[in-house]
């Protein structure tokens, strides 16, 4: 059996997630094809030799642990050690400036930009949203008024988004292993976006989420398309995670979770084959 590195913060606290409960129930699934040992993410390096696929999961937010992740990347390459996710995706893995660069393209995004020198690229709004570029989990948001940008804002640095607040519907995931979707989940009560359901995507919700997965062009892993649907009915794109998405896995039914399951597996096959 081949040895599997599970990387993830079992302590990890989040707004309305268990990190725990879902990586001790995946870990319990993939222990039955692959031998496996969970690691924290700040203590791989010891470890990362002597296995044969390293599995990036919940590990919380890489913005608290910014230079070991670095340096973990760094021996990727260096060490040419094998990785799920793969690491040559362009979202968040990298931080947020793709947002910015899909804007630049004309993608269906929330417009986003990074200095108050591009402010007329975006629609007139009220109230804005202002996070760090390195930002994840909604760590360092803030609702602002748009004479109080220039306060927040350094247009030097660049190390802040700003985009227009969005008064949408909903918010909706659509959660794919290497380009194979594999369900969508939404929250219906947009004030309580962690209560999830499980969404019937319509050809043109696909659609939509698969523009982005064909951008990013990830060798092998998990994605999960966050987007919202603003009051005209169109989805923009929220964030792509492909770095270490939250699954919601006990939120689905069993035979969609099970489904999950065996994709994953077969996707790891794949990974530690190429």
């Amino acid at each position: 059996m081949k040895r599997l590195l599970f990387i993830t913060d079992l302590y990890y606290e989040a707004k309305g997630r268990n990190y725990y409960e879902e990586d001790l129930f995946l870990t319990s699934e993939l222990r039955e094809d692959f031998q496996l040992v969970i690691c924290h993410p700040e203590d791989t390096e010891t470890f990362e030799k002597d296995f044969d696929l390293i599995v990036f999961r919940n590990a919380g937010p890489v913005a608290y642990f910014k230079d070991k992740y670095e340096a973990f990347r760094n021996r990727v390459v260096s060490h040419n050690l094998k990785t799920y996710n793969s690491f040559n995706g362009k979202a968040d893995m990298n931080g947020k400036q793709y947002l910015i660069d899909l804007t630049n393209v004309h993608f269906p995004v929330i417009p986003t930009i990074d200095t108050l020198d591009s402010l007329d690229l975006l629609p007139e709004a009220e109230t804005y949203i202002v996070k760090p570029k390195d930002g994840a989990d909604s760590i360092g948001m803030e609702f602002i008024k748009k004479d109080q940008l220039s306060k927040k804002v350094n247009s030097d640095s660049k190390n802040i988004l700003i985009q227009p607040f969005i008064n949408f519907q909903y918010e909706v995931s659509f959660y794919f292993i290497d380009r194979e979707f594999q369900y969508a989940l939404y929250a219906p009560n947009k004030d309580k976006r962690w209560e999830l359901k499980e969404y019937i995507a319509t050809e043109e919700d696909l659609a939509f989420a698969k523009r982005f997965i064909e951008w990013n062009n990830l060798s092998w892993g998990i994605q999960r398309v966050d987007a919202c649907r603003n009051e005209k009915g169109e989805l923009l794109l929220v964030e792509l995670e492909d770095l270490n998405p939250y699954l919601s896995l006990l939120e689905l039914s069993d035979d969609t979770r099970q489904n999950f399951v065996e994709s994953m597996k077969k996707s790891l096959q794949k990974a530690l084959q190429a």
